[in-house]
């Protein structure tokens, strides 16, 4: 779809100072971001944009956990819906009053959004995303048994509960947000990268997993085939060597030259890997373009004025 644009922002860049993350904080924060993709909107550009939850599903199973005594824990899946409404809340809201502000003639709307994974995933049989907060060895034995938590030693500084990262494989509600989207819409959708859910006998079903929210973005330009994605991320380019003397930033790569830097390790996996590898992805099954970039570049870098872009 010409000029139709998957931009996805991070969990993390909602939080810009570690001592200001109550929740009113975090509108503020969304607030910035959204006067930036209003004005994309104002400029002809159709927009999806999809979020991460990672610090807010942190937030959000620590209040369960504090209030044990009176309330049920969370399930993780039920913690990715709850956080995906809220964000989504603020991320319209805010939308929706810069359009406002600027004469737009256009809504936004929140979809909370499932996505399928495979139940024989790998991914389930080694747990390795860390979520929720710090806990004794003690409440972490408390929670493995009483619970069914995977928990393990963080390197001296305390147990945390790991849970699985599936590959997405299809999001459910692909149909409904094109047909959103071609009702004029701006949608926001796959927040923390959908909840996850498995089919069993045609039936869906939540399960206790966190999809990484890049794969997901770009599972979702390419079914909505987006003529661009969006990375949103706290740099401004991409860098090679990043935090040495020979540190070099780059403007433009094309897809077998990310490959080539992948592959040499400059794209560490927890870090700007699954970036660069959810960029490839959408451009070998769209060809598209990928564009990476911090949020407050992004309408300078869609119009080739900053940004990290991957072409084919």
């Amino acid at each position: 779809m010409d000029r139709l644009a998957v931009i996805a922002i991070g969990g993390n860049s909602l939080i810009k100072d570690k001592n200001r993350i109550g929740l009113m904080d975090q509108l503020a924060t969304v607030k910035e971001t959204c006067h930036n993709i209003a004005e994309l909107v104002a400029r002809g550009w159709n927009v999806a944009i999809t979020h991460g939850n990672g610090p807010q599903v942190g937030f959000l199973i620590r209040r369960a956990e504090l209030a044990t005594k009176e309330l049920p824990l969370i399930p993780l899946e039920f913690a990715v819906a709850d956080t995906q409404g809220a964000i989504g809340y603020m991320i319209q809201q805010s939308l929706m009053n810069e359009f406002c502000r600027r004469g737009i003639k256009r809504k936004a709307v929140t979809v909370v959004t499932q996505v399928v994974v495979d139940k024989n995933d790998p991914a389930f049989q080694k747990p390795t995303k860390p979520i929720g907060s710090f806990m004794t060895k003690e409440e972490a034995m408390y929670h493995r048994e009483k619970d069914g938590w995977t928990v393990v030693e963080d390197a001296g500084r305390g147990w945390r509960r790991v849970v699985p990262s599936p590959e997405p494989q299809k999001i459910v509600e692909s149909e409904a947000i094109k047909d959103l989207i071609k009702e004029g819409y701006i949608v926001i959708c796959v927040g923390g990268g959908g909840i996850p859910v498995i089919e069993n006998e045609g039936q869906l079903e939540g399960i206790a997993a966190v999809i990484d929210k890049d794969y997901a973005s770009s599972l979702l330009a390419t079914e909505i085939c987006a003529s661009r994605l969006v990375i949103s991320t706290g740099v401004n380019k991409v860098a090679i060597n990043f935090g040495k003397p020979e540190q070099k930033e780059i403007d433009r790569m094309t897809a077998a030259e990310a490959e080539a830097y992948l592959a040499e390790g400059h794209f560490p996996p927890g870090n700007m890997g699954p970036k660069i590898t959810a960029i490839l992805r959408y451009l070998k099954n769209n060809g598209g373009e990928g564009l990476i970039t911090s949020p407050a570049e992004i309408v300078a870098a869609m119009e080739g004025q900053s940004g990290t872009w991957i072409v084919p």
